[in-house]
């Protein structure tokens, strides 16, 4: 009993510092809160009126839901590149921060569930996939593979962050065995969760814009450019608005992993791009209406040739030695996650249902409603991240720990004041 009081009390203390802050702090959460509030009114009249409110069709049956769920795997799985230098290469500038890229990564899974549900016309179906109500289908459908390994990815990062944060909170040393096999076991799960997605899209034979092998090892590459450039911009907003000190050395390092990722998803992007135009056979329509167009059908051409001008800029900053610079290094993450979001959301997967088997041509765009659910659902997350972050950091940097907070009044159902609500109210104080 006096486990589970310690830990209730423990989670009762991080509500507490997650609905403190100053202004910026509530301005920032109330704009993330109004976003996701309008779309979640855009989302009911979606369940009202159905799929219909979408820029989707009976031959375009996957639209920016899909592109955003696509992106935020691989942005997921990018987490794994905090993991790998710090528990295999022990590399000390990351030690405290795969914390970070932890956080980042259930916030994402979170943002990747939610696209998958409004992605559905009836929800409520989701329902039958549950073992015992109905059929999983394991391991025989690929949807099946990724809800499992969707599902165990996020068990994962939820136990090693939740472990490592208590521990630090009652001032223990964490036990190797109760959370480090778990941290190599992600490593590999990270890879799965992309991989059984490129795969989901690989499976499906009868478009020929998706199968062919090197989706997989795209989606890896690509993961591994836009999620430790997330990661960046990400750690220097943690270091302004908060007194966290992050080392430059820990953003030099995952500098190196971007640029490296880079280079192999342009070679792996100018391997596909080869492939598809060289033999000029008839399954390279959907890659002709991607770049050019097909008989004056060209929705797509400028989001592909943006998204090119982008990954160009982010690689040549990268490959220079401006990029150990701070303010170049932000502008070249920036383009490449804007970039990849493009390549492969509406770059991969539109223009693989255009043309259709039978050779129609049906052009797709997000319709207004669609593209506010998306919003939220991007607010959403990051208001969860917002909420992970404001908890964790004064748990890494020691102002709330078990020692120095004062006991609950016994018998009396009333808590005095801690350190730690005086630190944050005289903080506040000093910024007004």
């Amino acid at each position: 009993m006096t486990v589970v009081r310690n830990y209730l009390l423990f989670l009762r203390r991080c509500l507490r510092v997650a609905f403190a802050g100053d202004w910026r702090y509530y301005a920032w959460m109330g704009v993330l809160t109004a976003i996701t509030l309008a779309g979640l009114h855009a989302y009911a009249e979606q369940l009202a009126g159905g799929l219909a409110t979408t820029g989707m069709t009976d031959q375009v049956s996957w639209g920016i839901y899909i592109a955003n769920f696509t992106f935020l795997v691989g942005v997921a799985a990018a987490a794994v590149m905090l993991v790998i230098p710090v528990y295999i290469y022990r590399n000390r500038h990351l030690s405290d921060l795969v914390v970070f890229g932890e956080l980042l990564a259930v916030a994402a899974i979170l943002m990747c569930l939610a696209f998958v549900t409004v992605d559905l016309g009836r929800p409520d179906r989701a329902a039958y996939m549950v073992p015992g109500f109905g059929k999983l289908n394991f391991p025989g459908s690929m949807l099946a593979w990724d809800v499992v390994v969707l599902a165990g990815y996020l068990l994962l990062n939820a136990h090693i962050i939740g472990y490592l944060l208590y521990c630090r909170y009652q001032n223990w040393t964490p036990r190797r065995w109760f959370y480090i096999p778990f941290v190599f076991v992600a490593i590999v799960w990270a890879i799965s969760i992309h991989t059984v997605t490129a795969f989901l899209f690989v499976g499906l034979g009868g478009r020929d814009f998706w199968s062919q092998a090197i989706v997989g090892p795209r989606f890896i590459a690509s993961a591994f450019v836009a999620g430790p450039a997330l990661i960046i911009l990400a750690l220097q907003v943690i270091r302004r608005v908060s007194t966290y000190v992050v080392p430059d050395e820990a953003l030099l390092t995952l500098r190196s992993i971007v640029q490296v990722a880079m280079l192999i998803n342009a070679f792996l992007l100018i391997n596909e791009v080869f492939k598809k135009f060289y033999t000029d056979t008839a399954h390279g329509a959907s890659a002709e209406y991607l770049y050019f167009g097909i008989n004056g059908h060209d929705a797509l051409v400028p989001w592909i040739w943006t998204a090119i001008a982008l990954n160009i800029v982010a690689l040549a900053i990268l490959v220079l030695p401006v990029s150990k610079s701070l303010r170049y290094l932000n502008t070249a993450c920036a383009c490449a996650i804007v970039g990849i979001w493009i390549e492969k959301g509406m770059g991969l997967v539109v223009p693989g249902f255009v043309p259709t088997p039978l050779g129609e041509v049906v052009e797709y765009m997000p319709t207004w409603n669609e593209t506010l659910i998306s919003f939220a659902i991007w607010a959403f997350g990051l208001l969860a991240f917002t909420v992970l972050l404001r908890i964790s950091i004064p748990i890494l940097q020691g102002s709330i720990n078990k020692e120095n907070e004062r006991a609950e009044i016994r018998g009396s159902g009333r808590s005095v004041r801690t350190p730690e609500t005086r630190a944050l109210h005289v903080q506040t104080e000093e910024e007004k």
